[in-house]
């Protein structure tokens, strides 16, 4: 008995002093964080650099040392030890972002595609990667070929916002408003409270503008996919109301007849779409005109229908805040 009490009580100071390097690793990189937070970039490289002393393979402060390096622009340091980090079995998708990012940083764009390709290898459904990627051949003035990786990056990782948001901003300068219209709102419900949001709810409104103007609708038809053809069909049914100008009232109007006609037609089953089933839910839950006060009145025209119908703009507000919006897999349409 007192022999299993010895080993019990060994295994207890063994456990301690293992355990308490790491415990010394983890709080030193959260003061070096903390350092970072506050823009103290020397001391959190000094922090960092002790703490790799106890811990020279630990990927996470190897990251926040790459990090801290991009931040004080030493971009080659950065590159340095994000290729040794990203060489490493353990590398996840963040060590692939931090040296995307200083990449770049530099212009290096050769070896930024070539780095992102292998990235996209090992995280095939990474949503950020893809959207980086893009971003780097935008920067290079390659829309075609970065559109294809947003959309990949929202067929395969849905709920991640940023391919969203520069889907929407593609189609927006290139004429096709239909899609900008669609990826627009649904990285504003994804990624409601930052300023791209209100970026694109401005881009919204514009896209609705441009839609109702000339011949869009007949030279979009031309081209559209059957998802696609669903949906211009239908808001093209109601262009009479635009008689009226492009308001956050007519687009009301012009949205709520749009999903009762989606979902009475059948076309709501034959082409199963969240975004679609969460206006309807808005609408049937009394939400629908809020939500698009919100979604395209300009900041100070927003702030004017709140203070004049408060209690409806608060109950908006609270649902908006507790009712998580998550578009689906499997719910992309080619185009």
């Amino acid at each position: 008995m007192k022999k299993i009490i010895f080993l019990s009580f060994f295994s207890l100071l063994l456990y301690a002093a293992l355990a308490q390097p790491d415990q010394d690793v983890r709080k030193m990189q959260e003061t070096a964080r903390d350092f970072m937070k506050q823009g103290d970039y020397d001391n959190a490289l000094f922090v960092l650099n002790k703490a790799l002393s106890i811990a020279p393979e630990d990927i996470d402060l190897l990251k926040d040392k790459a990090f801290v390096s991009y931040l004080k622009r030493d971009y080659a340091g950065a590159i340095d030890l994000g290729k040794k980090i990203t060489s490493s079995p353990n590398a996840d998708v963040q060590s692939f972002q931090i040296l995307g990012l200083a990449y770049k940083a530099i212009a290096d764009n050769k070896n930024g595609e070539k780095m992102y390709k292998e990235a996209l290898q090992k995280f095939p459904e990474s949503g950020i990667l893809y959207s980086e990627y893009g971003d780097l051949l935008s920067g290079e003035k390659n829309g075609a070929n970065a559109i294809k990786l947003w959309e990949k990056g929202i067929e395969v990782d849905p709920n991640q916002s940023s391919n969203y948001y520069y889907a929407a901003s593609y189609y927006a300068t290139t004429g096709n408003y239909i899609w900008s219209v669609i990826y627009g709102e649904l990285f504003v419900n994804i990624e409601s409270l930052s300023q791209r949001t209100k970026e694109i709810k401005q881009t919204l409104l514009e896209d609705y503008k441009k839609m109702y103007a000339g011949d869009y609708f007949e030279k979009a038809l031309k081209a559209a996919g059957t998802f696609e053809k669903a949906v211009l069909d239908n808001y093209q049914q109601m262009a009479k109301i635009t008689d009226y100008g492009i308001t956050p009232e007519t687009l009301t109007a012009i949205r709520t007849r749009f999903i009762l006609n989606w979902f009475n037609t059948g076309d709501g089953k034959k082409f199963p779409f969240k975004l679609f089933e969460w206006q309807r839910t808005l609408l049937q839950e009394g939400y629908y005109n809020a939500y698009n006060q919100w979604l395209f009145g300009e900041d100070d025209q927003y702030t004017t229908w709140m203070a004049s119908n408060k209690e409806e703009a608060q109950t908006f507000q609270q649902y908006q805040r507790n009712v998580l919006f998550k578009p689906l897999k499997g719910q992309y349409y080619l185009h």
